[in-house]
């Protein structure tokens, strides 16, 4: 028993030197062992702070997570992150560089990226499908300088492929097919601090978590967050341009149960209809330390109209905000 110990000691501390002994100067790695005798490891690797000539680095092959923040990278070429030990990435950092844009390729070797952080960058524009085929759940591109965000970022449309061709009659026609991509599986979505006008379509993606905070954003539409059923926090906080909530803006949203509209001083009540866009809800911040939540409103008798039915009301800390 106690060779045995000793020999899986001896295992676990030759495995923890030998990652360290490979680290890329500048860097660190931690290993975290699991399984019977520490016989399974995985590496996080924190490069943050090395320099600009920090990529492409070798790194060891079961590195999960990697930490290439505040490196000032400006470019991400295809080979920066399709090398050995990238390619099972589950989070990479890319936060607080000089990074400008990301290509359809970029991203495509990593088939097991689940979180990316891109905040704090000088992203102006994404091209259609950078982050098509990924199993993403979190995505943090907060405090760049995007003005439109599509759905088709996160989707590939393609082109198709032809499955068919007719020669009959000398005509030549095609039927094309196209490519079939795995739905977007994003839970959590910062796009805060950027430079949007506009609530950005996302229909049919299964967000959690929304934050379009510090937004140039004039107006939120009705329906503006259709097809986000499963969205349970939504914070549209410090929008300096915002003027007013339509009836219907949060329409659809029946999961929502905490809604962030503090630091909107042009926005002074919300919508007597709110209510009933949304069923789940159970705070609304409106003003700094203001909040409004759900509560029963009590059945009443009245001597002239008789009895009146009771039901949800939005009570909230200051009379006044909801009109």
């Amino acid at each position: 028993m106690a060779l045995t110990l000793w020999i899986s000691l001896c295992l676990l501390f030759s495995l923890y030197v030998g990652a360290v002994r490979n680290c890329y100067p500048g860097c660190r790695c931690e290993v975290e062992s699991f399984g019977l005798f520490d016989s399974f490891s995985l590496t996080k690797v924190d490069c943050s702070g090395v320099g600009p000539d920090v990529a492409p680095i070798p790194i060891p092959l079961d590195t999960t997570y990697l930490d290439l923040s505040s490196n000032s990278i400006r470019t991400i070429p295809d080979s920066m992150l399709s090398g050995p030990g990238y390619t099972t990435l589950v989070s990479l950092d890319l936060s607080h560089n000089h990074i400008t844009g990301v290509s359809r390729s970029t991203f495509s070797k990593l088939r097991y990226l689940e979180t990316l952080d891109l905040s704090h960058n000088a992203l102006e524009d994404l091209t259609d499908g950078c982050f098509s085929g990924l199993p993403l759940s979190e995505v943090d591109l907060s405090h760049n300088k995007i003005r439109e965000f599509r759905l088709d970022i996160l989707t590939s449309q393609g082109h198709g492929k032809p499955i068919s061709v007719d020669l009959s009659q000398n005509l030549l026609t095609a039927v094309w097919r196209s490519p079939q991509t795995p739905p977007p599986n994003i839970q959590s979505l910062s796009l805060a601090g950027n430079r949007l006008t506009s609530v950005p379509k996302l229909r049919d993606v299964p967000l959690r978590h929304l934050n379009l905070d510090g937004n140039p954003v004039v107006r939120i539409e009705g329906d503006a967050f259709a097809g986000l059923k499963d969205l349970a926090h939504l914070s549209l906080s410090s929008l300096p341009e915002l003027l007013e909530l339509q009836p219907h803006s949060f329409r659809g949203l029946e999961s929502l149960q905490v809604l962030d509209l503090s630091g909107n001083p042009k926005v002074k009540s919300l919508p007597n209809s709110v209510l009933s866009h949304l069923p789940s809800i159970r705070r609304i911040t409106l003003r700094k330390d203001v909040h409004c939540w759900k509560t029963q409103k009590q059945e009443q008798f009245h001597w002239q109209v008789g009895r009146t039915k009771g039901g949800e009301v939005l009570t909230c800390e200051v009379a006044g905000l909801v009109s």
